[in-house]
């Protein structure tokens, strides 16, 4: 019992001398004013994103900037901008935008999806959505090369078949997504999964190479699809829609760090997709840490000898 309120004696005399110090949890405020906050999702393209971002920023100005990064879903990184809890995100999809913040229709057409968001951003928000990074990082639903030999899997309607029997593993946030999300799935393909299984995009690809899902919802730029040997289905009936990725950036910051603008415009179209890829596969596979990667990408690309 007395071990017990020590514990608790020493976790309030922490607290308290965390609050005497003026330091916060990260995220949360209590930066310095020559600080940008970045917002990453959980992803390793998002988290690497947000370093090459960083490591930009740093070494072309002054500022400091640090990374919250693990944030879940688009929707929590809205939040997290409105509210001012961090000033820049590093990966925003137009495909997911499009029907989850601005709760419009899907959009099929890349540079009409592009307009909108950037519009529509600009508009509600005060918000500065950029030019394409100039990959587009889509859903696949995919499966074991097994699977697809097998069964002569080579596009979406192809599963309707076996649908029934199928264990489907998405991640959390697709499931229930309005727009592109899994209802509206299954009323364009016509058929439903025998169980559907929401998890972590990132334990999707393990899940089934190793037997424990037969179907999963996987990201067109994961380098874990070549290493895994899997496959990606054709979307036959033209579902999902363009899921182009750029930062977004608060007004607020560009006008208080106008710098940022132009280094964020240096990175519009000057990573596709099989670039993409390869740093996913670095970080996911290769197990190199995303500030490594986005290490290397900026010294193979010069751009640590520009200012």
């Amino acid at each position: 019992m007395l071990k017990h309120r020590g514990k608790i004696l020493l976790g309030l005399l922490a607290s308290f001398m965390l609050i005497l110090s003026g330091c916060s949890l990260p995220g949360l405020g209590g930066s310095s004013k020559n600080t940008i906050k970045i917002g990453a999702l959980s992803t390793s393209e998002s988290t690497t994103m947000a370093y090459i971002i960083k490591q930009l920023i740093e070494h072309d100005t002054n500022y400091n900037v640090d990374i919250v990064g693990n944030m879940g879903s688009s929707i929590v990184q809205h939040q997290a901008m409105t509210q001012g809890e961090v000033d820049i995100t590093s990966t925003r999809y137009t495909g997911t935008d499009l029907p989850g913040t601005l709760r419009m229709d899907p959009v099929t057409d890349p540079k009409e999806a592009l307009s909108i968001v950037q519009k529509e951003f600009q508009k509600r928000f005060d918000e500065t959505w950029f030019e394409p990074y100039g990959f587009a990082n889509s859903y696949a639903f995919t499966v074991t090369k097994e699977l697809a030999e097998k069964e002569n899997l080579k596009k979406v309607s192809d599963v309707k078949p076996l649908a029934s029997e199928l264990r489907l593993g998405v991640d959390n946030a697709w499931l229930n997504r309005e727009g592109d999300g899994y209802k509206a799935f299954t009323k364009k393909y016509g058929f439903e999964f025998g169980k559907a299984y929401p998890m972590q995009i990132g334990l999707v690809y393990k899940a089934v190479q190793s037997g424990d899902m037969d179907v999963v919802l996987a990201y067109t730029t994961d380098g874990r699809i070549k290493s895994f040997n899997l496959v990606n289905l054709e979307d036959d009936k033209h579902f999902f829609p363009p899921y182009d990725a750029s930062p977004v950036a608060s007004n607020e910051v560009l006008k208080k760090f106008p710098e940022v603008k132009g280094i964020l415009e240096k990175l519009a179209g000057t990573i596709d997709n099989d670039k993409m890829r390869q740093m996913n596969y670095d970080a996911d596979v290769k197990m190199k840490e995303p500030a490594v990667v986005a290490k290397e990408f900026l010294e193979e690309n010069h751009y640590f000898d520009k200012k």
